[in-house]
């Protein structure tokens, strides 16, 4: 059985209500990056990123998987499948795909502020308890953080979705401007030999990889892709 690796980033979740970040009127319009996604900010208002990240928690349980979601995980059907995505939110889950790496971590979780990677202090939440009292410790005595890989910290799934690109046998990106380090770098990553597909409304520069882009959104760009495929 092939393995299709899928790279999907904010774009992917657009047609889903969920604003990107970077674009004119995305969200760090709204919210500086310094103060609710940033080590020092989480340091200096921990109140404010708590019920920032409640506020997108929120947004994101009333939020649907989209086509493009779904197509992604009918993949699985005749392939070997992984996503690795830049997102936060669980709509690939909850579109049915089963193997999923989040390299900037998972809005439904929250961890030790001490050691956000330690498993014995992160809690998945549910729909109907998804906020997070700002105050709140976790098991270790620390304050209650959101899993989410801050700006200019490690990012610890890396090395894991590095593996996966080169065991790639197709390579597909959807929605994500390859601007975003280290996630831009894991093209590199996949043999030269193996088909690169990329699906976004805009021109993406691929930095001299060879790739078949088609210029749509991630629901009509997948319904082409599974034609191809």
């Amino acid at each position: 059985m092939k393995k299709i690796v899928v790279l999907t980033g904010a774009g992917m979740s657009v047609e889903s209500g969920l604003k990107t970040f970077r674009d004119a009127d995305g969200l760090w319009e709204e919210y500086p990056v310094e103060k609710v996604a940033t080590h020092e900010g989480w340091e200096n208002d921990p109140t404010l990123v708590t019920n920032f990240y409640n506020m997108l928690r929120k947004k994101c349980w009333n939020a649907k998987p989209n086509e493009g979601h779904r197509l992604v995980a009918e993949l699985e059907k005749k392939y070997n499948v992984t996503v690795v995505t830049q997102n936060v939110d669980n709509l690939h889950e909850q579109a049915g795909s089963t193997k999923v790496i989040h390299l900037h971590g998972e809005l439904m979780k929250v961890c030790s502020s001490n050691d956000p990677d330690d498993p014995r202090y992160q809690q998945l939440l549910t729909p109907d308890n998804c906020e997070i009292e700002p105050g709140t410790k976790a098991g270790d005595g620390s304050l209650l953080r959101p899993f989410i890989v801050f700006f200019g910290e490690a990012v610890p799934m890396i090395s894991a979705a590095a593996s996966e690109c080169q065991e790639a046998d197709i390579f597909i990106i959807i929605g994500t401007s390859l601007n975003v380090y280290p996630a831009a770098g894991l093209i590199h990553y996949v043999r030269p030999s193996v088909p690169v597909y990329l699906i976004d409304p805009k021109l993406v520069n691929a930095g001299g990889r060879h790739i078949t882009q088609i210029q749509k959104g991630a629901s009509e760009g997948m319904r082409e892709l599974m034609e191809e495929l």
